[in-house]
């Protein structure tokens, strides 16, 4: 099957396919091609070019994309969309005074959560959350990872993750799942952290592995949630089970838990709203992904991670939503770009950068996805007829999605 997208406005992101990353000044660098074309054969992007070389085939489709943009689709590497009701009644508390932590000290937050999902069986926790990957999908996300994180048993974490690997098998869409065990101690380990350690290690890893249940393992490393010494614990036996670390840290303090993902070779870091000068020193030089979740920081009107710092250190950036109940009931990327433009001071380039490229490389995956290269898969956002790719950020209330492609096959 080959499909010919023909008279593109402007394709970006054009990469060589060895190139699964950028940083630092890096970041402001987006290549493109004006009045281009694209080919699409087998799911793969095969050729694309300047219209001036179009070379004679036959498509078995053929897309006329005269005024429109083409980027890779959206990569989004930290979501927790699978999830059981709803936290409607803490975001009126938080608007009434409350903060997100005093809500969580009083058994709301993720246990909140998580006393929902234990309630709930494991087709409906798969029926609520299909709904919300094919609303990120129709938002132009072409790949996305997903955490368990809301069972905190043992039945209720591998309940999560074996919703994540059917919504995997039943979508086109590329899913990475990981293991958030450690999202917050339950309330019958409030007071024994080294049994519910145990639990995780002993009873929850064994069970994750023996049936290849995910990819990364995660650890809430913050004040009043997992320790350093704690998450160093938990990253290390996830890494004896085959599960690569992703952490949340700095969300609302620094603990040296950047660090401490660094020493473990940490896939990426994620939330970085509070970050000292020595977070972003350990970071240099290192293969670990900064991950910002700007919709995070305006949900809950806290601080926004200060990506001109880490650029102007020579550092990556990835965008994600972070999509959840409690904190950011939103899986739409294309607002996470406007957020970061408008509130990080990214420019327009290193907002797609760090939603693409950036963000593939942040899931494991950026040598298939992530950019405009011959070979990866042809995930592809074909956007409304617009005035230039700055419109994206820019109309930052406007849908700007014409079509959306995952593996060749136009989705929506």
């Amino acid at each position: 099957m080959i499909t010919l997208i023909i008279n593109i406005k402007e394709l970006l992101q054009i990469r060589d396919s060895s190139i699964l990353k950028v940083s630092g000044a890096e970041m402001a660098i987006l290549p493109t091609i004006k009045n281009a074309y694209l080919v699409i054969q087998n799911g793969l992007i095969s050729d694309f070019g300047s219209m001036d070389d179009l070379p004679n085939i036959n498509p078995e489709k053929c897309i006329d994309a005269d005024g429109k943009i083409v980027l890779p689709s959206w990569c989004d590497s930290h979501t927790h969309i699978v999830y059981a009701g709803n936290r409607e009644q803490e975001f009126v508390d938080r608007i009434n005074g409350l903060t997100y932590e005093e809500i969580a000290n009083r058994g709301g937050g993720i246990l909140n959560s998580a006393t929902k999902l234990n309630e709930a069986t494991e087709d409906e926790i798969y029926d609520q959350s299909k709904n919300r990957l094919e609303e990120v999908i129709s938002l132009g996300t072409g790949a996305v990872e997903i955490k368990s994180g809301y069972g905190l048993t043992v039945d209720g974490e591998l309940k999560m993750l074996r919703v994540i690997q059917r919504l995997a098998q039943n979508y086109p869409i590329t899913i990475k799942a990981t293991f958030l065990g450690a999202h917050a101690f339950p309330l019958v380990y409030k007071e024994d952290h080294k049994g519910y350690i145990d639990l995780i290690i002993n009873k929850m890893l064994p069970e994750i592995a023996k049936n290849k249940l995910a990819d990364y393992i995660d650890v809430f490393c913050e004040t009043g949630y997992f320790t350093v010494e704690e998450t160093e614990q938990i990253m290390e036996a996830g890494i004896r089970f085959g599960l690569k670390p992703k952490i949340h840290v700095n969300q609302f303090n620094s603990i040296r838990g950047i660090q401490a993902g660094v020493k473990h070779n940490a896939l990426s870091v994620d939330h970085l709203e509070i970050m000292k000068p020595e977070d972003i020193e350990a970071l240099k030089n290192t293969d670990t992904m900064p991950v910002a979740l700007p919709s995070c920081s305006y949900f809950l009107s806290i601080a926004y991670t200060p990506a001109r710092e880490m650029i102007a250190a020579g550092l990556p950036l990835a965008l994600a939503t972070d999509y959840n109940p409690g904190s950011t009931p939103s899986g739409n990327m294309n607002f996470v770009v406007a957020t970061a433009c408008i509130k990080m001071k990214m420019t327009p380039e290193e907002a797609i950068n760090a939603a693409t490229l950036n963000g593939a490389y942040a899931m494991g995956i950026s040598e298939t996805h992530g950019s405009i290269s011959i070979g990866k898969k042809a995930n592809l956002i074909i956007t409304k007829p617009i005035s230039s790719y700055y419109q994206l950020p820019y109309a930052f209330g406007s849908n700007l999605i014409d079509i959306v492609i995952l593996e060749g096959e136009i989705i929506a």
